[in-house]
């Protein structure tokens, strides 16, 4: 079993990749307001913007493709540590990997960081039931919540074994992927978010309650109204994405269309 209990109260978070890599006092939220601080996505190795980073607005939302920006593990520790160590509300590290051998360096490396209170583990596009038993197989000293892009929980979760249930204390649903084409007359792939995924969140939040597993609902959340029925339906947290680049929460109004 994991050695620390998930305790989020408040029952806010913000979803990896919208408020950077440290609680910001001048974040959009009020800190106060979150039961966690999620970092933007860490690799073991750094990272450069995508040479075709895109926006894209549809009916419902927006897709966006950046290439996961980030100085690496090792960068981002020697830069945001001391401000992680001065952090009102708990930090968690929002680690993606590879392959199971970069995730072991990366827990080893995060282990030495006493400041971290939990790991959020991306999982990445190629799992597999095999690499998802490896993942259960190891050794972890943090709060572990496993991320499972909206598009796939289904699919993941009958491969998800007792052994890495039992070292998860939770897990968490990632924008979708999806495509669109550009105005250059081609098709970009990348991470879907807006309004118009909430019925895909609700949905998905009933299919993981029904199997007793501890859920932070993310993706489509733009309204306290929706906050307040995905924990009546059983959420234990809620991730906040791109709500918060609107500048306020709670929001005044639900429309919402990304800037390019």
């Amino acid at each position: 079993m994991p050695k620390f209990d998930l305790v989020l109260e408040p029952k806010l978070m913000n979803a990896a990749g919208i408020l950077g890599f440290y609680p910001n006092p001048g974040s959009p939220i009020e800190l106060s307001l979150l039961g966690g601080f999620i970092t933007n996505p860490i690799s073991l190795l750094p990272r450069v913007p995508a040479r075709d980073s895109q926006l894209i607005n549809y009916p419902g939302g927006f897709l966006l493709h950046t290439g996961l920006i980030n100085p690496g593990l090792r960068g981002v520790i020697n830069e945001f540590a001391s401000k992680w160590n001065r952090s009102p509300i708990p930090v968690w590290a929002h680690i993606f990997f590879q392959d199971n051998n970069e995730l072991q360096k990366m827990i080893a490396i995060l282990e030495e960081e006493p400041v971290i209170s939990g790991l959020e583990l991306g999982l990445p596009p190629w799992i597999d039931s095999e690499n998802l038993r490896l993942i259960g197989d190891l050794s972890y000293e943090f709060p572990i919540i496993l991320r499972i892009s909206l598009d796939r929980v289904a699919m993941i979760l009958p491969e998800l074994n007792d052994q890495l249930l039992d070292n998860i204390n939770a897990i968490s649903f990632g924008p979708p992927r999806g495509a669109l084409p550009n105005n250059r007359g081609s098709i970009t792939y990348g991470r879907l978010y807006g309004p118009g995924l909430f019925p895909y969140t609700l949905a998905s939040l009933a299919l993981t309650t029904s199997i007793g597993i501890p859920t932070i609902a993310a993706c489509g959340v733009y309204t306290q109204q929706q906050v307040n029925l995905l924990i009546e339906s059983g959420a234990i947290g809620i991730q906040l994405d791109s709500v918060l680049w609107r500048g306020t929460w709670p929001p005044i109004d639900s429309n919402f269309i990304a800037q390019e």
